[in-house]
């Protein structure tokens, strides 16, 4: 591959923060653009470009006055409006699935129906087009039943519904909110995990594994949010389990892929149950899960940079080499997220941390006066030799931060550390 690469990542978060940050490690790459990032970035020598992530225009026309040798796209809504075929008509190298491939995530029907067309194991579901016609559908499947948005919700469209009453009454919600599709599937029952899959064509490769934690309070309680905290590696998952998984999940997914003339270049993310029946995919994402990304990246010994450039350049896809450290991570939050979370709550200027770091995501201002500008505002993160430690040098550091106007949890990675 050549050197001094000029990237580009679209996105402004803290999954964007953590790509970046990986990709400036190289040695192959002068330099890393992120539109329109975040105030953050300056203390990872990221360059951010005041160019909105939906400015597909605006976007094109940067990477090609800069000379940008490839793009990596952060969020699911840019995949899904079509970035990669506009970059790809123009002769611009890009890391994303194209607007077809996006579908996966940007439709629940689609989804499941790819799956169903592949023989990939998930949940039984029917999707409707009308609150009626889906309410009298409940009588097709038990309690707990798992309620989806079929189109795009930023991880939060998921309501699993103990009781007739719930149901209707989030169904009727789903519709009246503007949802042309709901689809209604089984509840499926075991431990959840996210694969990450760098996906060329016809080739792939499995990035570190990790675990979200999706319920906004401790203990799993309240409503889905985008993920408060995560962790890798995982030490209550089984070496054969993880085999499993790619021969039941893995392959037949890139087998559909090939067959249906996807021409998949990007981050497949498999969100599935490890169920008394086998691995079961619960959800396709297009692009890199966020926290998951934060803690993953980190423990991938590769290149990131050689790893992403074979892709674009349908190169051999080298296999990911991770390293021994444990690194887990807690996101902190605006007061009322996910649903009403309170706007501009102050940070001020966050201590520097002996053994943990700071991942930025939804914050304005400037270093020495954060202001918050959004629901999750950033991520304390920590690698240590073992998850405990991990999980202490956190809980230490968040234990000393002075935040009334925040919140967030007190038990991320307890599942790994209690089984």
């Amino acid at each position: 591959m050549k050197d001094d690469l000029v990237l580009l990542v679209v996105g402004s978060g803290g999954r964007e923060f953590a790509v970046a940050k990986k990709l400036k490690e190289s040695p192959h790459v002068k330099t890393v653009y992120c539109a329109p990032g975040n105030v953050g970035m300056q203390t990872i020598g990221v360059e951010t470009v005041p160019i909105e992530e939906t400015d597909l225009d605006g976007l094109l026309d940067f990477a090609q006055s800069k000379h940008v040798d490839w793009t990596f796209v952060g969020p699911e809504n840019v995949l899904c409006a079509g970035i990669t075929d506009k970059f790809e008509k123009a002769g611009q190298k890009i890391f994303g699935p194209n607007q077809r491939a996006a579908q996966l995530e940007g439709s629940k029907d689609y989804a499941l129906r790819f799956m169903s067309k592949y023989n990939i194991p998930t949940a039984r579901y029917e999707t409707y087009a009308s609150a009626e016609t889906c309410i009298a559908g409940l009588k097709n499947f038990d309690y707990p039943v798992v309620i989806k948005e079929d189109g795009l919700a930023g991880g939060k469209g998921v309501t699993i519904a103990q009781n007739q009453d719930v149901a209707e009454e989030t169904i009727r919600e789903m519709f009246a909110g503007g949802q042309t599709a709901v689809v209604l599937e089984e509840c499926l029952v075991g431990p959840e995990y996210s694969m990450f899959v760098v996906v060329s064509e016809d080739q792939f490769t499995i990035l570190p594994m990790a675990q979200d934690h999706k319920r906004v309070g401790d203990g799993d309680k309240g409503p889905n949010t985008g993920g408060m905290g995560s962790y890798s590696p995982l030490p209550q998952l089984k070496k054969e389990d993880r085999q499993r998984m790619i021969d039941e999940i893995v392959k037949p997914t890139m087998n559909g892929l090939v067959q249906g003339n996807y021409h998949y270049c990007g981050i497949l993310y498999i969100g599935l149950m490890m169920t008394e029946n086998g691995p079961k995919v619960i959800e396709y994402n297009v692009r890199l899960g966020d926290p998951e990304t934060q803690v993953v990246l980190p423990r991938i010994k590769n290149d990131f940079a050689e790893v992403i450039d074979a892709a674009v350049n349908h190169e051999k896809l080298p296999e990911i080499e991770e390293n021994d450290s444990s690194i887990l991570g807690v996101v902190v939050c605006s007061k009322g997220y996910p649903t009403h979370p309170a706007p501009n709550v102050k940070i001020g200027k966050l201590p520097h941390g002996t053994n943990t770091y700071i991942d930025y995501a939804n914050v304005k201002g400037n270093l020495d006066n954060l202001i918050g500008d959004g629901g999750r505002l950033f991520m304390v993160i920590s690698e240590a030799d073992n998850l405990v430690q991990a999980q202490d040098n956190v809980y230490s550091y968040l234990s000393k931060l002075d935040l009334p106007d925040c919140f967030y949890r007190h038990d991320i990675g307890n599942r790994a550390l209690r089984d």
